[in-house]
């Protein structure tokens, strides 16, 4: 805090620096790993269209280099460094900056920063850490039918954060199914653990909606004429994707209302289960009152030897007729439990 505007500020937890380079021509698409800036440099004398994504953030003044050599604004570079940065594009003298998260896998966990910057023919990318969701970008600069190679570098942006946004959707099928088992065993057998995983699943979709409001933001603004090296024909296929962030957009909160409607359940299933064990309980209490009541009178310990004090305690048979008229009692309380359909 307090440094000047543009101020690299070093990560310790960030992954070392290297240079991808894929140049772009009409019939090839090369990909050069392990690329310094003086590699990048000679490719820029070629004239070709080039794809420098820089993965890993732990080397500024590897970073700082790249920017000035694709005259970046400072600030821009700066933002690239901090990854706490919100979906969004910055409009710069020379070169926009868009910054979108992505995610590389099935979990939330694995969401990153990824920034880019471009003018009409080099695109400059920026990711955190090996490993992407972009493998169908490659695979298209390498297709001979692809016509991406055949486009300016701002069809490969469109491309790129067209691939991020369909990278939701698998998780965000993954966390539908997991919802989905959830409320089957919720219906079936609810337990505590469950409502542990649902809170756990609405923060992860919390993040997903925090990524995506302000990416649709960013995709509207890139329509917009004040952002002029997005030329009109990438427009319908910018306004595909803003499609497609709307789209997710409305799955996130369907699942985060189904999950929110999975705790109800979950509770009211607890409260179900709860009633039902008190119906039992109830129902073994007010058959044992008529018999405790019965046991209470002939436990008392009167004089027997008068006539008035239980003569019924002589009988030979008093044992198992009161017995018996216990269970007679029992028996006639569970048939009239049965028929008012109490059990």
């Amino acid at each position: 805090m307090g440094a000047p505007p543009g101020t690299l500020v070093p990560d310790a937890n960030a992954s070392p620096t290297t240079i991808s380079l894929t140049v772009i021509k009409a019939d090839t698409a090369t990909v050069h790993p392990d690329q310094s800036v003086e590699d990048i440099r000679a490719a820029m004398r070629s004239g070709d269209r080039l794809w420098v994504d820089v993965i890993g953030l732990a080397d500024l003044e590897l970073i700082a280099e790249i920017g000035a050599l694709f005259e970046l604004d400072p600030l821009a570079v700066e933002d690239v460094t901090n990854t706490d940065q919100r979906p969004k594009v910055d409009v710069y003298e020379k070169h926009p900056l868009i910054v979108v998260h992505m995610f590389d896998g099935k979990t939330v966990a694995s969401k990153e920063q990824f920034a880019i910057s471009f003018d009409k023919k080099h695109v400059v990318t920026f990711q955190e850490r090996p490993g992407d969701c972009l493998e169908p970008v490659r695979r298209r600069l390498a297709s001979p039918t692809g016509r991406i190679r055949k486009r300016g570098a701002p069809y490969l942006v469109y491309a790129i954060l067209d691939t991020i946004l369909d990278s939701y959707f698998p998780l965000l099928e993954a966390i539908g199914d997991e919802l989905e088992e959830i409320e089957d065993r919720i219906i079936s057998d609810p337990r505590p653990d469950e409502v542990a995983r649902l809170h756990t699943l609405k923060r992860d979709l919390l993040v997903i909606k925090r990524a995506l409001w302000p990416s649709r933001e960013m995709l509207s603004a890139l329509t917009r004429e004040e952002i002029g090296l997005i030329p009109k024909d990438v427009h319908q296929y910018l306004r595909d994707t803003y499609d497609h962030a709307i789209q997710l957009i409305d799955v996130t909160e369907t699942y985060r209302e189904l999950a929110t409607g999975l705790l109800d359940l979950y509770m009211s299933s607890v409260s179900t289960k709860m009633n039902e064990v008190m119906k039992v309980l109830t129902i073994i209490s007010t058959i044992f009152i008529p018999l405790g009541f019965l046991a209470g009178i002939w436990g008392m310990n009167f004089n027997q030897n008068s006539a008035w004090n239980m003569p019924e305690l002589e009988f030979a048979y008093g044992y198992p007729l009161a017995l018996g008229l216990m269970a007679v009692i029992a028996v006639g309380l569970l048939i009239v439990f049965r028929w008012k359909r109490w059990l």
